[in-house]
């Protein structure tokens, strides 16, 4: 994953506006980013999807005291809690929100229009009933700190045996975006988060560029059907562990709520 999830901008930021640390506005704002628009539909006592003001306004009514973020992967469903129903569309997306403090769970639902380079991005967030239970594999930001440490050697490694600095323009293209984004550094999280969640999460974030990066070399390094299912098995616990991360950082200041 190496964008930030629009569930992690909509955790985070959501995350401060229940404590106070920002304006509405201002937390829409960032929540929808370069998108169009963002509405969300299903609230209990609304009838129609409704803008992402009013949607966080009413969230709070409902009781939610704070936003936790999930991102699945087959096998793997990481930071959900149920019922299935639930966790197959969260599955299907790749990403969810859990509310704390009412039984509701937010999946986004992305379509795009218009020609390449002027793509329109309307988001509509489904609000659907979940389960009150520990989400699943979430580690303490400091499990996950630690776990990302070996997992960057890993990561490394691989990239080491497979020649990456002689994978042409894509993987230098790549490499210049992750650095570019790492200069504007602190923009990833919103108030409130402790300077360790942000450092985890980049760290996160350079780890799953280097696993995606292994993972798209196809020639070179691993030029048959078997080499190249060796290399996703091998890679597979590292993008594991850099998706733990993530949602452990944007998690981090609900570590209290238990």
């Amino acid at each position: 994953m190496l964008s930030e999830p629009r569930s992690g901008r909509l955790a985070a930021w959501g995350n401060a506006l229940l404590a106070g640390l920002v304006s509405p506005d201002d937390a829409v704002l960032a929540v929808v980013g370069e998108d169009a628009v963002h509405r969300m539909e299903g609230l209990p006592g609304e009838g129609a999807p409704v803008g992402l003001t009013l949607a966080l306004g009413r969230l709070r009514a409902l009781g939610v005291r704070g936003l936790r973020l999930a991102l699945p992967a087959p096998g793997h469903p990481l930071g959900l809690s149920g019922p299935p129903e639930f966790n197959a569309r969260a599955l299907e997306a790749g990403e969810a929100v859990v509310c704390h403090g009412a039984a509701l769970g937010l999946v986004p639902e992305v379509f795009e229009a218009g020609p390449s380079g002027d793509v329109h991005v309307e988001v509509v967030w489904h609000c659907l009933g979940v389960r009150q239970a520990p989400p699943a594999d979430v580690p303490s930001l400091g499990e996950a700190e630690r776990e990302l440490a070996e997992a960057l050697r890993e990561a490394t490694a691989v990239l080491s045996r497979l020649d990456l600095a002689g994978s042409g323009p894509v993987a230098e293209a790549a490499i210049d975006a992750y650095r570019a984004r790492a200069e504007r550094g602190r923009e990833v999280l919103a108030p409130g988060y402790p300077p360790r969640a942000v450092r985890v999460l980049e760290l996160a974030q350079r780890v799953s560029l280097l696993v995606s990066l292994a993972q798209g070399r196809g020639d070179g390094g691993a030029v048959s059907a078997s080499e190249m299912a060796a290399r996703g098995e091998a890679l597979r616990p590292v993008e594991r562990t850099a998706r733990r991360a993530q949602v452990a950082a944007y998690n981090s200041v609900g570590e209290a709520w238990g």
